[in-house]
């Protein structure tokens, strides 16, 4: 029956990804074909897309099509009307002077219905560099909060779950003692059944304040891995989700979001407790009796992501790192008349753009701890990305001066497929000690 359950899982989640681009079940698909096949041009040169578009199988003709086009995450600076001829229709983008990417966003009312799609090409993204500053104190400040947080016992609850758990496979729910006395996280740990000595994965959540399935990264634990999915709310991860609905609403959206208490401050700031969380779950994990005395990955998408680079940054015991579309990178890109990365402080919070809250940015951006990372690095990211923007993911590869290698899948908005998701498990296997 799990294996059932998870086959359909992962069968929704392969149809509600693809459905960010070709909706699921719409009457209407878009085909849109840059004139560079990569999706990549030079700095100056122009840009042009190829518009298709689709009504029941049937290629339209004689079809208007209306545009916007601008840089990524900015007001347009382009609006038009294009009519399809033939079937097709080709737009001019134009192009930039510096580093970044342009979307054209499209737009088509058929039979009463209106329909949009949107496609996003890169200038030079190889040579975008951060807007974000590198404190001279933040390594020891980080070193300071690692040595404080210490302090605080490790004080382990482990309850197995049969529910997650199969021949090959046994499922704990972990509460685990972080940061300060009384401050709690769990997690979801697969260990594989079969007696043995294994690597240990690291894999912090995305955003936002909600349930956890491990069965959709079960096969970790079934090719030889024990890993540790995080919750960083100190909220147990089995709550029914009209109880995550409630406190999400409390605390994890607009100017609640946790993602913005306590900026005012790096001292105060929600994501100090988070970041030194992760840490404790690396003493955790290199604990365990089970693990290889060896290999700690850190592993996860969007917030995950980053947590899992951040972690890469603050701990030298990681080993290797795999971050798909990290967020909180570049938060503050902004300032530069360019897209920043998520949570978009400065386009959906209110009273941001204070000296005090950039400072503490500073503290806590991707970019600057990707300086500290010295492992291998795999990263993956799409540029139709609107919520972790494709300039930001690039400014995140760039600054990296350990080994990498990066898998660009340019239609992805902020998804990945299961391949992938499988693709990133080899790579890893690739770079074990």
């Amino acid at each position: 029956m799990k294996k059932i359950l998870l086959l359909i899982y992962c069968f929704l989640a392969v149809y509600t990804a693809d459905a960010q681009n070709y909706p699921y079940q719409s009457n209407v698909l878009w085909v849109t074909t840059p004139s560079n096949t990569n999706w990549l041009y030079k700095l100056k040169e122009e840009a042009k897309v190829t518009v298709s578009l689709y009504e029941y199988g049937v290629l339209q003709d004689n079809v208007e099509v209306s545009y916007s086009i601008g840089p990524e995450l900015m007001p347009s600076e382009k609006t038009g009307t294009a009519m399809l001829k033939n079937g097709k229709a080709v737009i001019s983008l134009g192009t930039m002077s510096k580093p970044g990417f342009k979307d054209c966003r499209l737009q088509v009312k058929l039979n009463g219905e209106e329909y949009r799609h949107h496609i996003k090409v890169g200038f030079e993204p190889e040579k975008l560099t951060p807007y974000t500053q590198f404190p001279g104190d933040f390594t020891s400040f980080w070193e300071k909060a690692k040595e404080e947080a210490a302090n605080c016992p490790m004080e382990v609850t482990r309850v197995f779950v049969p529910a997650y758990s199969s021949d090959k496979v046994d499922c704990y729910l972990v509460k685990l003692q972080a940061f300060r006395k009384g401050n709690f996280v769990y997690g979801y740990l697969t260990v594989p059944k079969k007696k043995g000595k294994y690597p240990v994965v690291f894999a912090p959540p995305g955003a936002g304040i909600k349930s956890m399935n491990p069965l959709k990264d079960i096969f970790y634990a079934e090719s030889g891995f024990i890993r540790f999915d995080m919750e960083i709310h100190g909220i147990r991860p089995d709550l029914d989700e009209a109880t995550y609905k409630e406190i999400s609403q409390a605390f994890g959206s607009g100017n609640n979001s946790y993602l913005v208490t306590g900026l005012e401050s790096r001292d105060s700031y929600y994501m100090k407790k988070v970041y030194l969380a992760c840490v404790r779950a690396i003493d955790y994990l290199t604990s365990l009796p089970e693990w290889d005395g060896k290999n700690v990955i850190a592993q996860g998408g969007s917030q995950g992501g980053a947590l899992a680079l951040v972690t890469a940054g603050l701990d030298s015991r990681v080993t290797a790192c795999a971050a798909n579309h990290p967020a909180l990178s570049d938060m503050a890109g902004y300032k530069a008349n360019r897209a920043g990365g998520y949570p978009h402080l400065f386009t959906r919070f209110d009273g941001m753009d204070t000296p005090e809250k950039l400072k503490t940015l500073e503290y806590y951006d991707v970019v600057n701890f990707a300086k500290l990372v010295k492992v291998p690095v795999f990263m993956t990211w799409g540029y139709n990305d609107d919520v972790c923007p494709p300039t930001t993911s690039y400014i995140v590869y760039n600054t990296l001066k350990s080994k990498k290698e990066a898998l660009i899948t340019p239609v992805n908005e902020h998804w990945i497929s299961l391949t992938t998701r499988h693709q990133i498990l080899d790579w890893i296997k690739e770079n074990l000690l």
